[in-house]
């Protein structure tokens, strides 16, 4: 039995043991009041009035009254554009020594959300609390040897002014504690690497020089690494070169519309473990074997509130109504589809991330992203959200024995009425028309709202197949190629036009 993972096993364990659960309703309230008390003396504390707010009897209904939703576009050009121009303590004290550029996956741009010094602590913290949560798994002693692939974006990056910029994964794999280094890769000359294409090349050639226990990141990326790994060092599987690969840590994205694709590549079945790393956070990760649902990091300098998620609660581009109610951790409930908002020790307020989530355990304060704000299309009514989305597409690949790892999707207009266009990618020969009959008996069985739309306003249903390597294709000619880049699964009609350009040329 190998000495050093069982050590390493046995403290992970004996920490498990030592370490109690906080209760939600109380840790969330400390956490709130910590974020409050160390930003009163900001602008933005000062402009709520956030020493006041501390004196009230009820600070969370408080705090609810007094400070209004923000969505990244708010935040920024009311308050975070202060950083840019040079100002000091603006929504959290001083200045963040990091600003994570996100994907820009919704927006016209990339945002530059803010990272503090407090925030690298919250994610070391969540790491933390990750790795500790491996003892409930069943892992033999001597994965705990083993490396771990990190996939996400480049580490080395961009100094601007007093403070550097790059995606959050990025930033986070930057400042890796020491002693952890050794296991990491793969490691800090390949991770610098700014091009995608010239970073997945250099683990095909070194990849026969590592010893992969775990691999972390989001799938559709790590689909691509782990085919050219194969490809390059012909292989059946990626067992082959990696015969100790036992986990995988998902994140960013559900894994279900992957885990076809992705198992395709393994010589046999590994545990998957998911996480919800953000931009603006390290939210949850999944603590135990039985579900593939998160726990939700309640002590860890983020504030949760949760809003229904409903059409007449939703703007068009995916922000939420002023007069939208909320609710707190101690009154979600099970199965119900949630708005998550987050307050941070990077300066966020009642902040919209963009996702929506629903609690499978409210005991347990065990969630799910069940899609995003902006992907919901409900253009003629249909109110149909990612995950309904996802669901469809599994009993698609379920049906008739495929794999469709991605796919996008519009309301679109073709003589005056309108139809939901899908493009699946895929490789499999099947008549379109079949999947077209499938697809939309499936979402009327799955969503009553959409059963209704398909006999009012909503024509029906069309699909394109196209081949899988279209997506990262498109991503890449958008200049979002790897790292932390997520496929929008809903276009408005101006990007999907431009995305059917994209697939014809592509076919010429």
């Amino acid at each position: 039995m190998p000495i050093v993972g069982s050590i390493i096993k046995s403290l992970i364990d004996l920490r498990d043991t030592i370490v109690s659960e906080p209760e939600a309703e109380e840790a969330q309230q400390e956490v709130l009041v910590k974020l409050l008390k160390k930003a009163k003396d900001t602008q933005f504390g000062k402009h709520y009035d956030f020493e006041n707010l501390l004196k009230t009897k009820d600070i969370k209904k408080a705090f609810a009254e007094r400070v209004p939703y923000f969505d990244y576009n708010k935040l920024n050009a009311e308050w975070w554009y202060k950083l840019h121009e040079g100002e000091n303590d603006v929504t959290w004290p001083g200045r963040p020594p990091y600003f994570a550029v996100s994907s820009g996956t919704t927006g016209k741009s990339s945002k530059r959300i803010p990272v503090t010094d407090e925030m690298l602590e919250s994610i070391r913290k969540a790491g933390i609390k990750q790795v500790s949560a491996l003892s409930n798994f069943d892992l033999p002693p001597d994965f705990f040897e083993k490396e771990i692939m990190m996939l996400g974006s480049s580490t080395d990056l961009e100094k601007e002014g007093d403070h550097e910029e790059g995606e959050i994964s990025g930033i986070s794999a930057s400042n890796i504690p020491f002693w952890f280094r050794g296991y990491y890769k793969p490691g800090e000359e390949i991770s610098k690497i700014e091009e995608w294409d010239e970073r997945v090349q250099k683990i095909a050639e070194n990849a026969k020089n590592w010893d992969i226990g775990a691999l972390s990141g989001i799938p559709s990326w790590l689909e691509l690494m782990m085919k050219k790994v194969i490809e390059y060092n012909n292989l059946d599987t990626i067992h082959d070169i990696w015969p100790n690969l036992q986990v995988y840590a998902s994140g960013g994205v559900a894994f279900e519309p992957y885990e076809k694709s992705f198992n395709a590549l393994l010589a046999r079945p590994i545990t998957v473990i998911d996480t919800y790393l953000a931009s603006e956070g390290f939210l949850a990760v999944q603590a135990r074997p039985e579900t593939n649902a998160m726990k939700l990091i309640l002590d860890n300098g983020i504030y949760f509130e949760f809003v229904p998620f409903k059409a007449e609660y939703i703007n068009q581009d995916g922000s939420i109504v002023d007069h939208a109610p909320v609710i707190s951790i101690e009154e979600v409930e099970e199965e119900k589809d949630y708005v998550l908002l987050i307050s941070t020790v990077s300066g966020a307020w009642r902040y919209l991330i963009g996702d929506t989530i629903k609690f499978t355990d409210v005991k347990r304060k065990e969630i799910r992203i069940t899609g995003r704000t902006k992907f919901f299309l409900n253009v003629v009514g249909s109110q149909l959200s990612v995950n309904k989305m996802n669901d469809a597409v599994k009993e698609l690949e379920n049906k008739f024995d495929i794999r469709i790892p991605e796919f996008t999707l519009a309301a679109v207009r073709i003589n005056g009425e309108f139809y939901h266009h899908w493009y699946l990618g895929t490789e499999a020969n099947i008549e379109e028309n079949n999947l077209e009959k499938a697809l939309d008996e499936s979402l009327k069985n799955a969503n009553k709202n959409y059963k209704v739309a398909r006999s009012k306003a909503l024509k029906g249903v069309k699909v394109t197949k196209v081949d899988p390597d279209i997506f990262p294709e498109w991503s890449a000619a958008n200049k979002k190629k790897g790292g932390q880049v997520k496929m929008e699964k809903v276009m408005d009609e101006e990007k999907f036009a431009r995305f059917e350009k994209f697939v014809k040329e592509k076919s010429l």
